[in-house]
């Protein structure tokens, strides 16, 4: 029997990068999944790309953000699929500037997708977890939760995740749903891409093996985090940096 067999799994952020590497290992593992992402067409053939047949996974366009959005999409999800098992909260995006430069709008588009986003979907899909007594909820904070330079509105939503998921798993335990934050550093995105190359070897001189790491290093731990091996990791956070930063 494949380790997610008979579950179903939500990745937000899931046309590319960390958040398709998970829909594709909990695809692998036996889940039907459903990806959700602002980028409709992208979500849609990153869907196929894993699942030709249609049938177990699915992509969704959907503007967390927007909680009448998150609502349809989760109507579609349990229409299709019938229920919610696990929570990826990896959708965020990044609005860089020096603090003296950083506009209201800069901040604000930070704080509503990784902030109220976040809570629009776990609100969501918690509600469902916590009928059934079941769930595993994955948030996807980040290295720069600690602070950098030029990022102090990406890191304010980054570190929030780390206490918010803290709360919610001292609500959420006894109605046996894990729920547990990891921290990526310094991964091979497209994110990446917007990083000056001078900057960029900084970030990777910084890092203890001299490179950036890879989506499926970062995919495997998030979804280790929801099966069964890890019933008994609860309110954590997880340094996925290639010791970039340590605890």
């Amino acid at each position: 029997m494949l380790r997610f067999e008979g579950k179903v799994a939500v990745v937000t952020g899931g046309a590319r990068g960390i958040g398709a590497g998970c829909g594709e290992i909990f695809y692998r593992d036996g889940a039907r999944v459903a990806l959700l992402d602002i980028d409709g067409e992208a979500v849609q053939a990153k869907a196929l790309s894993i699942d030709p047949s249609g049938e177990a996974v699915i992509g969704i366009q959907c503007n967390i953000a927007d909680r009448t959005d998150v609502k349809r999409a989760f109507s579609e999800i349990i229409s299709k699929f019938g229920t919610v098992d696990f929570l990826v909260n990896n959708a965020g995006i990044a609005r860089d500037a020096m603090f003296h430069k950083m506009t209201e709008e800069q901040w604000d588009q930070v704080m509503l997708v990784n902030g109220k986003g976040l809570f629009n979907v776990t609100q969501e899909a918690y509600r469902i977890m916590r009928e059934k007594r079941y769930g595993k909820i994955v948030n996807v904070s980040s290295t720069v939760s600690s602070g950098v330079a030029g990022q102090s509105n990406y890191a304010f939503t980054k570190a929030g995740i780390l206490g918010f998921t803290k709360s919610l798993a001292k609500e959420a335990g006894r109605y046996n749903i894990n729920v547990n934050a990891v921290r990526p550093g310094l991964i091979n995105t497209e994110m990446m891409n917007a990083v000056p190359e001078d900057i960029l070897k900084g970030y990777i001189a910084n890092t203890a093996f001299n490179r950036m790491g890879t989506v499926a290093e970062t995919a495997g731990p998030i979804c280790y985090l929801c099966s069964e091996e890890a019933g008994w990791i609860h309110g954590e956070e997880l340094i996925i940096g290639g010791g970039i930063v340590y605890r």
